[in-house]
Order: structure tokens, then C-alpha cells, then sequence
């Protein structure tokens, strides 16, 4: 017998068409559900483009808060009252709560007053960002925070093994891991351009060196310049061209440090896609990542990608075969790795080759049907879906 449909409620501070992993996933979640014939409302703050009335039971709409240090992005005011009304009129099957802010948080509250069970993601380690915002003061406290509000929930979805160990060793209870997959059509080698890479100053046998992301504190880009640097003085041959394509506060003062540097803004969709396509090698600093979407998209572009060893790397990079690996924190490791791939052309054409075959393997199919199950598994009672008094948590205010 095929399962009913579930009336999902999905609750987030930041979707589509904002800009960052978070939005991505879930808009690729949401619409995998939606395919499978689930009834989704979207909660969220609203966005700039939202216009007119909303049919509340699939986009219910919030009021939000500007984001310091992050335009266009927003934290979503509490609205427990608002979610309350509406889901005593329409009752959620489960909730998935992805971001712990005040909206998230007054979406946990209003679930455990009308006993709607919960699962939630951890999405962002926002507790590693405080330290380069001059916060460190507040990590003890965030982090106590976080696993108040997790270990309130049926269970909590992590996408990699190395997020989930470490949330493991800090009381985070009740974890299971969420991968995420990669639209292998869309960023694809065959989308490579020869006219954009010819506005960036390079020919044919030269390198791109590319980064994707969002430009911040928080994502180690100052191992970006130094590594760059080395590249171009182990191979003075050689052209190298470092491409940044991302927008974020720390653009300014990259473009200090990096004059001759492109830097392409924000990209989206085929633009995107064209500007993976046309790099050579992706370097990819970041020490804070829950996952990192943006290693798969290099990968299934054909990139040579340089990564540390935990998140979406250490799950999808087997190291001198479709990528190169650091041990976390290894600054001299991360830049050795890159030269290792351009020591050989072999080195690095049998890595690109190797990280487009691996890639192409890793659609979102399979995750939206584990996500679906697990969904459906938090419906069950607690003694039946929880570990030994786990129960009782939960029906504590």
C-alpha cells in the first residue's frame, strides 16, 4: 500500500532566491517533496519580490529583521501566536524546522504546545562564526542554545559524519545524517566557456584558479590569498588567474589584497554553471562549513578541487584521485595539495576527470526519498521513534 501524502510544514529565515547552501537545499528539498506528491507551506520572513495576498497553507509569510554584517539576508521575527492560529485551522503532519533563530524558535514552541511532532536541521555552525566577528565571549553560549533547541526536536538532520561526530561530543542528541547532491546536469564541464575565460585574460593552456562562495570572515579566505601566491611562485611559467565569483562585507578588503584578482559577484543558474565550467582549480578554504555545496558543484564541473578533509570534502574527495585533501587546519597541507596538482597536467586532468565521474552520481533523488522517510519516521510515538526517556523531554515546557 503506498503511503498518504504528508502536510509538511517547513519553516526557515532564509529560502530562495537568496543567495547561500541553506536556501539551495531547501529549495531542492521542497521541491523533491512537492514531486512526491507531499502538501508543503513554506513559512519564511518576507522577501523584497513577495507581492499580493498568499494562500497561507503553502507560503505562510513573516515579518523579518536585517541581518548585520549580511545584506539581504534576515533573521525572522517570532511569530508563535501567527503559527499557532494557523496550524490549529490546518494541522501539520510534521514540522521541519531549519533555522534556529526567533522564527525557528517560536515554530518549536507552537509545535510543543499543540504536540506536533518536529524534526529540525543543523544547517549553519553559527557558533564557529563568533570568533570572526569579535564574539568569541558568546560561543560558549550559542552553542548551549543550539543544543536546547535540537535536543527539543524528534531528531536533528546533519549532512556530513564529521558534523555529526562533533555535534556527538557536544550533547546533541538524536542525529541522523541528511546528505545533499548536486544538479549534475546544470554544472557541467560541457558548459565551459571559452569567451568567459578569454574576458578573464586566459587562453587555453592557462589556469583559472576559482572560488565560489560568499565572501566573509568566516570562510578562511585569507588561505585563499596565500595559497594563490604560492601557486604563482612555484609555476612563474605559467599564467594563473585567481576568479572569485560570491559578493560579501569582506569583498572590499579582498580586492585590496588581491588587485589583479576577478572578482565576478554574485552568479546564479547558467551563469553560475558557465563560470564553474570555465575554471581549472577550485580552492576551498573553509573550516566552518556544515557541508559545503559548493565542493559537489566544483566537482561535477570537472574541477580540480583542493579542500580540507571534513564536510562535503571528506565525504566525497578521495585524496590524489578526484581531488586533494588537507588535514583540517593544515595550512602548508592545503598548499602543498594544490601544487601537487599542478606539478603534472596529468595530476590534475585525471582529477578532474575522476570528480565529474563521481558527481554525476550524487542526484538529489535518493536524499529527497531518505528526507521523505525520515519525516515520516518522527510521526511515530516517542517511545516507538525516541531513545529511553527521551519522551518525557519532550513534553517539557
Amino acid at each position: 500500500m503506498t503511503p498518504s501524502p504528508l502536510y509538511i510544514a517547513l519553516i526557515s529565515e532564509t529560502f530562495v532566491p537568496e543567495i547561500n547552501g541553506v536556501a539551495n537545499t531547501l529549495a531542492r528539498l521542497a521541491a523533491g517533496l512537492r514531486a512526491r506528491g507531499h502538501h508543503l507551506q513554506l513559512v519564511r520572513p518576507r522577501q523584497d519580490g513577495d507581492r499580493g495576498p498568499q494562500d497561507a497553507e503553502q507560503l505562510l509569510l513573516t515579518q523579518g529583521w536585517p541581518l548585520p554584517g549580511y545584506p539581504g539576508l534576515q533573521w525572522g521575527q517570532s511569530a508563535r501566536h501567527k503559527l499557532q492560529r494557523q496550524w490549529r485551522r490546518r494541522r501539520p503532519d510534521v514540522l521541519y524546522i531549519a533555522t534556529e533563530g526567533p522564527l525557528g524558535l517560536s515554530a518549536l514552541r507552537a509545535a510543543r504546545r499543540l504536540d506536533i511532532p518536529v524534526v529540525s536541521g543543523f544547517h549553519t555552525n553559527f557558533q564557529q562564526y563568533t570568533g570572526h566577528y569579535g564574539l568569541s565571549l558568546l560561543a560558549r553560549a550559542l552553542t548551549g542554545y543550539l543544543r536546547w533547541f535540537h535536543n527539543r526536536c524528534r531528531m536533528t538532520l546533519v549532512p556530513s559524519l564529521s558534523q555529526q561526530q562533533d555535534l556527538q561530543r557536544r550533547g546533541f542528541e538524536r542525529l541522523e545524517l541528511l546528505a545533499r547532491g548536486v544538479d549534475a546536469q546544470l554544472f557541467h564541464p560541457a558548459k565551459r566557456s571559452p569567451d568567459l575565460r578569454q574576458s578573464w585574460g586566459l587562453e587555453d593552456d592557462d589556469i583559472a584558479v576559482l572560488h565560489v562562495g560568499r565572501l566573509a570572515a568566516e570562510k578562511n579566505l585569507g588561505l585563499l590569498a596565500t595559497s594563490f601566491r604560492a601557486l604563482q611562485a612555484a609555476h612563474p611559467r605559467r599564467r594563473l588567474q585567481l576568479i572569485l565569483v560570491g559578493d560579501g562585507p569582506a569583498r572590499a578588503s579582498l580586492q585590496q589584497q588581491l588587485p589583479d584578482a576577478v572578482f565576478c559577484g554574485l552568479q546564479r543558474g547558467e551563469a553560475l554553471a558557465a563560470h564553474y565550467a570555465s575554471g581549472d582549480l577550485f580552492l576551498f578554504p573553509s573550516l566552518s562549513e556544515t557541508f559545503g555545496n559548493v565542493v559537489l558543484e566544483a566537482q561535477a564541473s570537472g574541477l580540480g578541487v583542493v579542500a580540507f578533509d571534513q564536510a562535503a570534502a571528506a565525504q566525497h574527495i578521495r585524496h590524489g584521485h578526484n581531488g586533494v585533501l588537507a588535514g583540517a587546519g593544515d595550512e602548508q597541507g592545503f598548499i602543498a595539495a594544490a601544487q601537487w596538482l599542478l606539478e603534472d597536467r596529468e595530476n590534475l586532468r585525471r582529477a578532474r576527470l575522476n570528480a565529474r565521474q563521481h558527481a554525476a552520481q550524487q542526484g538529489w533523488d535518493a536524499i529527497v526519498e531518505r528526507f521523505e522517510q525520515q519525516l515520516r519516521s518522527a510521526r511515530l510515538p516517542a517511545a516507538d521513534s525516541l531513545p529511553d526517556g527521551a519522551g518525557i523531554l519532550l513534553k517539557r515546557e
